[in-house]
């Protein structure tokens, strides 16, 4: 969140004196989400019911305000109508979870939360009484920024809990991953920003399209692509305004590859449909390919004493490919026997190895056992975990953590529309509709 000590209020509070009707124009003071019906209606109006749990008017205008907020002002009017859009589907949506986290009975840790607003409040050079000052300054309720930190907070456990165990990523697969990689490493790199914009179902597919479309227009009116990914963006990169850094040929979905190859620099893509949802991708920059650097290994290594008899100690050491051979060192000790030493080396050069096994370790891939050597009275031999050839491809490690996380955010998609399919959602806000104005 972008926050400036000066002024900022007065730009929150004029634009959002824009984006809804006069019922939603309630005092900062009055309450922020709350579950009473009747009062809250009589108070400023029913903007959504979902389940018997209220959004108000009055709750979407603290979010319209938030929003503003954290774009440091550079929401352009004409935007207000999608950014009271978002507002709304947010609100839903944070119901829709703490709806399950509620079922499940998974509680918002309200020091965690203070956690969470110290460490923004930190970020703007705020303590935690002055950053609450400051939005309340500008018309934000402290409590509805809370709220959405509980529901924020609260899902990923929920996600985690269902599907984490059941999110599996093969060895092919990463294989597969580093293979395309290995054959684009070569080629240029791309400074890559997101957008990803669910889609809940293919008949709102066109309005969703439409909504894209609207976001890029305002984007070639002068809105920062940052600005509008940290609003509208559903990736774990909204964050950080839709930023992906460097990116190399090969390392995206095969749809969003090929559209970030032919990109002009500086440009923005038209919506493009990957996986349940719409993307809209930026290329930053370009660059050449990085030159091949010196290979690195990560190698677990054993060495046995002669004198332990030279058939039983090669016949340990052989054991070394099909032993827990990139595990914890005292793993290797109990499949390989208490005479063998062991040590998992990690990260390591060839020049950084004693150049009496360059041989034998030149040329390895992973997977592979290097042939026995005989040195000062020990056999030795090495398996390569890991091996980097020079590229900066990242490890398997690496690699395997971003294939999970992509297959928990769209889990987490299709999990969030079937509670949303078996609750009654009924939306009372008029919304603004159609292009941005001229």
């Amino acid at each position: 969140m972008i926050l400036r000590r000066a002024s900022l209020a007065v730009v929150a509070l004029s634009l959002v004196a824009l984006a809804l009707p006069a019922a939603a124009q309630a005092p900062a003071g009055a309450p922020g989400q709350g579950e009473d019906a009747p009062s809250l209606a009589a108070q400023s109006g029913v903007a959504a019911i979902v389940d018997d749990k209220v959004i108000s008017t009055y709750d979407v205008s603290q979010r319209v305000r938030m929003m503003i907020l954290s774009s440091g002002g550079q929401i352009r009017p004409e935007m207000l109508g999608a950014v009271q859009q978002r507002a709304l589907r947010d609100l839903i949506e944070e119901k829709l979870k703490l709806k399950e986290a509620e079922k499940f009975e998974v509680t918002p840790d309200p020091a965690m939360i203070d956690k969470e607003m110290a460490a923004v409040a930190a970020q703007n050079g705020f303590s935690l009484d002055e950053f609450k000052q400051s939005i309340s300054a500008a018309g934000v309720d402290p409590e509805s920024m809370r709220q959405q930190i509980a529901a924020s907070s609260v899902w990923p456990d929920i996600v985690q809990g269902r599907f984490g165990s059941r999110v599996r990523v093969s060895e092919e697969e990463i294989d597969a991953t580093l293979e395309r990689m290995r054959e684009e490493a070569t080629a240029e790199q791309f400074l890559v920003s997101e957008i990803c914009i669910p889609v809940p179902g293919p008949e709102q597919a066109q309005q969703y399209y439409e909504g894209a479309l609207q976001l890029i227009e305002q984007m070639r009116r002068g809105v920062p692509f940052a600005v509008v990914a940290q609003q509208f963006s559903a990736c774990t990169s909204a964050a950080a305004g839709g930023d992906l850094g460097w990116v190399r040929a090969g390392e995206l979905p095969p749809e969003l590859d090929q559209a970030i190859r032919e990109l002009p620099e500086g440009s923005v893509t038209n919506p493009i449909p990957s996986e349940g949802a719409f993307m809209v991708l930026a290329v930053r920059g370009k660059r050449e390919a990085v030159q091949q650097d010196e290979k690195s290994y990560t190698l677990a290594y054993a060495a046995a004493p002669v004198d332990l008899g030279r058939s039983a100690a090669r016949q340990a050491l052989e054991k070394l490919s099909t032993a827990r051979a990139c595990g914890a060192s005292g793993g290797l000790r109990q499949d390989l026997g208490p005479d063998v030493g062991v040590a998992l080396v990690e990260n390591a050069k060839l020049s950084d190895i004693d150049e009496r096994f360059h041989n034998a370790i030149d040329g390895l891939d992973r997977g592979d056992l290097s042939p026995i050597i005989e040195s000062d009275g020990y056999l030795h031999v090495a398996y390569v975990c890991e091996l980097d050839e020079g590229f900066g491809i990242p490890s398997r490690k690496t690699i395997e953590g971003r294939l999970i996380q992509r297959q928990l955010e769209k889990l987490s998609q299709q999990y969030l529309r079937d509670v949303e399919r078996r609750t009654m959602v009924d939306v009372r806000l008029k919304l603004q509709q159609g292009p941005p104005t001229q």
